[in-house]
Formats: structure tokens, C-alpha cells, sequence
């Protein structure tokens, strides 16, 4: 009986601490590209650190630091590949001049819808990848998928955009893919992260800006000095968040803390995309009270707005094999995503 009991006791010790053999406690640092203010965007920072805390116990201590107090929010890539943070929580299309298939993870013009983008993502090679996407550009991260939000405005613009000839000499926030289409219809644009928009409006220093959907751009107060809101967002369908962490410090991690960490930013994919979507309707029926005045881009200009379109990603392909790879794969998956999304759901009628 004795024996029994001490055989039975031991048993018990080995299977507590089989989950914990292993595990270090981990500090990390975690520097966010986003004011963690701002809804959908850079909310999902503070409840991803939060819960990746909670949720290991306190093997993994993850405290934020917002834009500028560790770093440029542009340079978290490099900065968490050098191993000067361990974790950063970011856009990583700013990065598309370091890793030029990266744009295709982040927002692509005319693209998908942000649920397909998952879909393809999860289940359709996305997130193996962009893994070599990363390496084969020389940088050392693990990347996971930590947070999705919808289209953003098409900008916010001083003057009406009537033709696409009104694009020609503008000065012009633009990030991403959508940039390099509006460089090709002869707009001048530049990328300043969001806490410089305001002024540079207010000062003349630009003409238009796009940053993100209306609940984050009335945040930060485009409408005040801006008047025209242009839809739809063709040049970010979805927008995509993710979690960085240093190659090294990824491979000290325990099997249960990487889980931990795939299933905690899968779920702030989830709550990202439902702040949204719960916060943009009524942002935008007050934009008439505030004087702002919401378009919708004429169809040709539109239509010329996806010729370009078409030709920038042509022409990206051409010069990096890891875009061609990446931008075929997500073709193909729209194709055939096409057949379900315009048999099987329906646009609700208008009241």
C-alpha cells in the first residue's frame, strides 16, 4: 500500500510539472506601432500582452511600450530581428522597402475581404510564408497573425477627387501598395506615422491623408481640417496586425508558451475585426453633424484606380520571386473564394 501510494504521488509531481519543465521566465519588452488608444488597431496590444500574462502564469511578462518610448514605430522590424526588443506588435507594411513581398501580409489593394484574408492565411499556406518571406530577406522573427480590421476610407482630402487626373501633383499620405499605384498617376506621396497626420494637414504640408477606418481617423481629428472622406478603402481591404518575436527568443519558449501565443493572437484577430465593426456605423452617421462631407469614388475613377493597380502588382512580381510566389497563391485562393462569396451571401437591402 505504501509503495502503491509513493508510486501514485510521484506520478502526480512528474505530471504537474511536465508543462512547466523547461519554461523560463520571460520579460519582454514589446514596442507597439500603433497608440494603444486607438480601437482595432492598436487596442489588441495592451489585451494581447495582457492575456499572454495572465495566461502563462507569469512565464511570459509582457509589458507595452507605446510609439516613441522605446523606438521609431517604424523600426520595430529591424529592432526585434537585432534582438534589441524581444517582441514588437506592429503593421509590417511599413516594411515593404526592406522585404518586398511583405506589403501582401499586411493590406492589398483590391484585395481580400478580411475574413478571406484569414481564411487564406490560416489554411492556405499564408502563415508558413510569410515565415520565408522573413528569412529570406535576411531577418530573424517569428511573425504570428495578431490582430485584422476592416477596409479603411479611401483618405480624407481637401478637395473633391472627381477624376483620376486629380490624383496628378497631389501631396499625399498613402502607405503601402495603394502608395506606389498613386505614385504612378503622378500624386507625391509620402508615409509619416499617425501622432504627425493632424499637422501636417493643418499646415499644408500634405493634401490628403489616408490612416485607417473612421473610428480611428475621427480619433485623431482628420475631419477638422479635412472635409472630404472618400470610400471605398480599395487600397486596404483589410489591414493585419502581428506579433514579432526574435527568432532566438522564440525558440526558448516552451511548447505550451508557443501555443499559448498562437491562440491568444488568434483570438485578438476575432476582437480586432468586432471592434470595428461595431464602432465605424455610428462614427460615420455623426460625420455629417461635424461638416465632414462622406464620397464614394466615382466608378471610372475606380475602375482606372484597379487597371493601375494591376499593373503595380504585375510589375512587383516581376522584380522579387517571393511577391510573384505569395501574390499567386492569394489569386488563386480568390478565385475560387469567389464562387462561394457571390453564391452564398447576401448584400441586406437598403431601408
Amino acid at each position: 500500500m505504501k509503495m502503491r501510494f509513493l508510486k501514485a504521488a510521484l506520478t502526480a509531481v512528474l505530471t504537474l510539472t511536465a508543462g512547466t519543465a523547461g519554461a523560463e521566465d520571460m520579460r519582454w519588452k514589446m514596442p507597439v506601432g500603433f497608440g494603444s488608444n486607438l480601437p482595432g488597431l492598436g487596442s489588441p496590444s495592451p489585451w494581447v500582452a495582457d492575456m499572454l500574462t495572465k495566461g502563462s502564469d507569469g512565464s511570459l511578462q509582457v509589458r507595452v511600450y507605446e510609439p516613441g518610448e522605446l523606438m521609431p514605430a517604424f523600426d520595430i522590424l529591424q529592432a526585434v530581428s537585432d534582438g534589441k526588443v524581444p517582441v514588437g506588435y506592429t503593421w509590417i507594411g511599413y516594411d515593404q522597402g526592406k522585404v518586398p513581398a511583405i506589403p501582401l501580409f499586411a493590406a492589398v489593394p483590391f484585395g481580400m475581404k478580411p475574413w478571406a484574408y484569414t481564411a487564406w492565411y490560416y489554411y492556405g499556406g499564408g502563415h508558413e510564408m510569410l515565415q520565408e518571406v522573413y528569412a529570406n530577406a535576411g531577418f530573424g522573427v517569428h511573425a504570428q497573425l495578431c490582430g485584422v480590421i476592416g477596409p479603411e476610407t479611401a483618405g480624407w482630402y481637401k478637395k473633391e477627387i472627381t477624376s483620376i487626373e486629380d490624383y496628378k501633383g497631389l501631396k499625399i499620405r498613402f502607405a503601402g501598395l495603394g502608395g506606389k499605384v498613386l505614385e504612378k498617376l503622378g500624386a507625391s506621396v509620402s508615409v509619416l506615422p499617425s501622432g504627425e497626420l493632424f499637422q501636417a494637414l493643418e499646415k499644408g504640408t500634405i493634401d490628403a491623408t489616408e490612416f485607417s477606418m473612421p473610428a480611428i481617423d475621427r480619433a485623431l481629428g482628420f475631419g477638422q481640417v479635412a472635409k472630404y472622406n472618400l470610400f471605398p478603402g480599395w487600397h486596404q481591404t483589410f489591414t493585419a496586425q502581428y506579433l514579432l518575436i526574435n527568432n532566438a527568443e522564440w525558440e526558448k519558449t516552451t511548447e505550451a508558451q508557443k501555443a499559448l501565443v498562437e491562440a491568444v493572437c488568434t483570438a485578438a484577430v476575432t476582437r480586432a475585426l468586432a471592434e470595428g465593426e461595431y464602432l465605424n456605423g455610428p462614427v460615420l452617421e455623426g460625420f455629417q453633424e461635424e461638416g465632414v462631407t462622406t464620397q464614394q469614388i466615382p466608378d471610372d475613377v475606380l475602375a482606372q484606380l484597379k487597371a493601375v493597380t494591376d499593373e503595380v502588382l504585375a510589375e512587383e512580381a516581376e522584380k522579387n520571386a517571393d511577391f510573384k510566389r505569395v501574390y499567386e497563391s492569394q489569386q488563386s485562393f480568390m478565385k475560387s473564394y469567389q464562387v462561394w462569396e457571390e453564391r452564398a451571401y447576401v448584400s441586406a437591402p437598403s431601408e
